[in-house]
């Protein structure tokens, strides 16, 4: 390329050019216009290729991760709802258990009233002579049964409550 430059360079300067030896030198240059043009033109179409791939390795890229984070979405979705799942049964276990303490915390109390009653001195007093009197805060023998909390049949049967705090004996 660079000796056709030279010659068309060189022979434009020259004086004693023919006219055949300059229009051989317009078509070299024009030649070489050409295969330049031609060249830039392939570079160019290349470049575009190149970009064209770029642009879509990009997208193939922003699908992939689209996919990867759409995926990881529905991972943590799916957790929340078994958690939030589960904190709903922790708290519903949780509210029975505190129905069922307050009932046993009561009868507890109801217990140790019918046993502090039952251990009191009731007037059992041995330095009273007169045994012929009927002393009215003595229990009798039928009293005594029902005092007894292991005799009675309601207090042996299982306590049970439910979510809406309703007991059932």
């Amino acid at each position: 390329m660079f000796p056709i430059l030279s010659e068309i360079f060189f022979s434009g300067f020259m004086i004693n050019s023919t006219f055949i030896r300059r229009t051989h030198l317009v078509q070299s240059f024009s030649v070489v216009f050409l295969y330049w043009k031609r060249k830039r033109m392939i570079s160019n179409r290349e470049s575009a290729r190149r970009s064209r791939m770029r642009k879509q390795k990009h997208l193939d890229d922003l699908m992939t991760q689209l996919t990867q984070l759409q995926k990881q979405n529905h991972e943590i979705i799916t957790n929340i709802n078994f958690t939030t799942q589960h904190l709903l049964n922790v708290e519903s276990e949780n509210s029975v258990l505190r129905a069922q303490l307050n009932e046993l915390t009561h009868r507890l109390q109801s217990l140790n009233e019918i046993i502090s009653f039952l251990n009191d001195d009731h007037g059992d007093d041995d330095d009273d002579d007169d045994k012929t009197s009927i002393d009215f805060t003595q229990p009798a023998v039928a009293d005594t049964a029902f005092l007894n909390p292991f005799h009675l049949a309601f207090l042996n049967q299982p306590i049970m409550a439910s979510a809406d705090n309703t007991f059932q004996y």
